[in-house]
């Protein structure tokens, strides 16, 4: 954490200026939080209750999902002989179960819009602005940032880094440079909700604990982002909606029918645009390791990857944030595909290696977890 900030204090455009209570309150927060959630009894109750309640929410997901696409929802469709015949029955093979291929795309994805849909129904409903709005007050009365970029960051903890601005939509065009910068770190460190269910999904076989974990990262990372911001951009403006907190929605739907068939839809575009996204990048990847092996062949290294250039260049990086050393190309290769790709990409290439035993240390995968999370790339 202290050499992050170092980076972005090296990095800042105005060190006199920089605010230290926005610097020290948000660490604070992020480090009170951590013990709260990972040392106390209430905490792990609180991480349990939370982890507990995504799971349950992704069962639901499934419901709509068999309802649509029937046994192409599960990987464990089994095998067995039959007869043309109904009467005659069918008799399954113990132990064998098909492959069906179809996890990712029947399973996987429909999380993505079902989870666009309820978010959308509760801000109709008002229930997450009373969320974002307590989370607001607690970073704006400790940090003392600005209504509007703390409204933000809060609502990029539920949201994605396009709709989080909305809820400030009539104070975007007059917002300092600082604000702004703000607003804008605050989208790439987070990550919306339908997404990260869609993590959760990706990795619950092989990690129980991820919905917390994932839940806990988002929270962390709000104030996280406002401590970064102000390093690299320190306020030099009068920030309008500074000591205010105004939270105005529009509810541009009718009743809740309305709002979940709106977030359906949204989350459809999503989905698609998601699967499309990681078809093409995966295949690409797949490109690019080719070219690397045929050249890395010319100097006997055949299996030169893509994913070795970035493991190997940002295995110092995984170390600073505490994977041993012995795991960190492997961490910093998950944390070189979430930055030239996407994280989606990354999350996927984890739940591989779990899947695949790879030896990695409840740590690591800990750390990489927290550290893949977030909209921080350059397809984003």
């Amino acid at each position: 954490m202290l050499a992050l900030g170092l980076v972005a204090w090296l990095l800042s455009v105005d060190r006199k200026r920089i605010p230290w209570r926005v610097v020290l309150w948000g660490t604070g927060l992020q480090l009170v939080f951590a013990v709260f959630i990972l040392k106390t009894p209430a905490g792990a109750v609180l991480f349990d209750w939370l982890n507990t309640g995504v799971v349950a929410l992704l069962g639901y997901t499934v419901d709509g999902a068999r309802f649509i696409f029937g046994n192409l929802v599960y990987n464990n469709v089994p095998v067995g002989t039959g007869s043309p015949d109904p009467a005659s029955g069918f008799t399954p093979i113990p132990g064998q179960v098909a492959n069906t291929g179809a996890f990712f795309a029947f399973n996987v994805l429909p999380t993505i819009i079902f989870f666009s849909s309820l978010m959308t129904v509760l801000y109709h409903l008002g229930v997450m602005q009373l969320v974002v709005k307590g989370v607001a007050w607690v970073m704006q009365r400790t940090m003392r940032t600005s209504g509007a970029e703390t409204l933000s960051a809060a609502g990029n903890i539920f949201v994605g880094q396009t709709e989080a601005p909305l809820l400030i939509k009539p104070f975007v065009e007059r917002m300092t440079r600082s604000e702004l910068m703000a607003v804008m770190t605050g989208g790439f460190a987070t990550v919306a909700g339908g997404v990260m269910a869609a993590y959760v999904g990706m990795l619950l076989a092989f990690f129980p604990d991820i919905a917390g974990h994932l839940m806990a990262a988002s929270v962390m990372s709000a104030p996280a982002a406002l401590v970064i911001a102000k390093l690299m951009h320190p306020e030099d403006g009068e920030p309008e909606t500074a000591g205010t907190l105004e939270l105005d929605v529009e509810r541009p739907d009718v009743n809740a029918i309305d709002a979940a068939a709106r977030g359906a839809g949204e989350g459809l575009f999503l989905a698609l645009n998601v699967g499309a996204m990681l078809l093409a990048f995966v295949a690409l990847v797949a490109l690019v390791d080719g070219l690397l092996g045929l050249a890395g062949g010319w100097v006997g290294m055949p299996d030169l990857q893509l994913q070795t250039i970035l493991g190997w260049a940002l295995a110092p990086v995984a170390w600073i944030m505490g994977v041993p050393w012995h795991d960190a190309t492997t961490v910093g290769a998950l944390f070189g595909m979430k930055t030239a790709l996407n994280e989606f990409i990354a999350y996927l290439q984890l739940s591989s290696l779990l899947g695949e035993g790879t030896s990695l240390s409840p740590r690591s995968v800990v750390i990489a977890v927290y550290g893949l999370s977030g909209f921080a790339n350059f397809s984003s």
